[in-house]
C-alpha cells in the first residue's frame, strides 16, 4: 500500500490526462459563453442622424429661466422664451435637444425635449403641444420647457438649444 504522498502503483499515466479533460472543457466553455455574450451586448455605435431640414429655420430668442419647488419638494427649472418659425409651413411637432454645460465648458447633462408653447388663455399660463397650437409661418409664440431635475454641475448659463426633429404641414 502506497503513502499519501506518492501515487499508488495502480495510478497510470491515463488516469492523470483524463483529470484534465474536465477542465479543458470548462475552460472552453467560458470563452464559448463569453464571445457570446460580447456579440449579443455589442452595440452598434450610434451614427448622429443628421437635424431635419426644416430645424434651421426654427429660431429661439428672448430666454428667460427660472425655477420653483413643486408639490413633493423637489426643484423644477423653467426655460421660457419666443420660438419663431421663420418659413412657409406650419410646424406640429418640435424635438429639441437642450444642453447644459459646466463652468469648463463640458456637456454634464443633454436632453431631448418637446417644445411646447406656452398658452396664457386661461387663469395661468399653460404649456401646450405644437399638435393643440401649432406654429404657423412667419409666425412667433412664447414657449416652456420643463425639466424636473438639472445636475448640480450645471454653470446656470442658458443651456444651448437645437432642433433636431421637426414635423411639418
Amino acid at each position: 500500500m502506497g503513502s499519501l504522498l506518492q501515487p499508488s502503483p495502480a495510478a497510470t499515466g491515463e488516469d492523470r490526462n483524463s483529470s484534465w479533460l474536465p477542465i479543458v472543457f470548462g475552460v472552453v466553455l467560458v470563452v464559448v459563453v463569453v464571445v457570446i455574450a460580447s456579440l449579443l451586448l455589442r452595440t452598434d455605435s450610434k451614427i448622429a442622424n443628421p437635424p431635419h431640414p426644416y430645424a434651421a429655420n426654427i429660431k429661439f430668442s428672448d430666454l428667460k429661466m427660472s425655477a420653483a419647488e413643486n408639490f413633493v419638494g423637489s426643484t423644477v427649472t423653467y426655460l421660457d422664451g419666443t420660438v419663431t418659425n421663420t418659413a412657409d409651413k406650419a410646424v406640429t411637432r418640435a424635438l429639441v435637444r437642450v444642453t447644459f454645460k459646466d463652468s469648463l465648458g463640458q456637456i454634464v447633462q443633454a436632453d431631448d425635449v418637446p417644445l411646447r408653447i406656452l398658452q396664457t388663455s386661461g387663469p395661468y399660463p399653460e404649456a401646450v403641444d405644437l399638435a393643440v397650437a401649432p406654429l404657423a409661418p412667419v409666425q412667433s409664440k412664447p414657449f416652456r420647457l420643463t425639466f424636473e431635475h438639472v445636475t448640480a454641475d450645471w454653470n446656470h448659463e442658458y443651456p444651448e438649444l437645437r432642433v433636431t426633429d421637426v414635423t411639418v404641414k
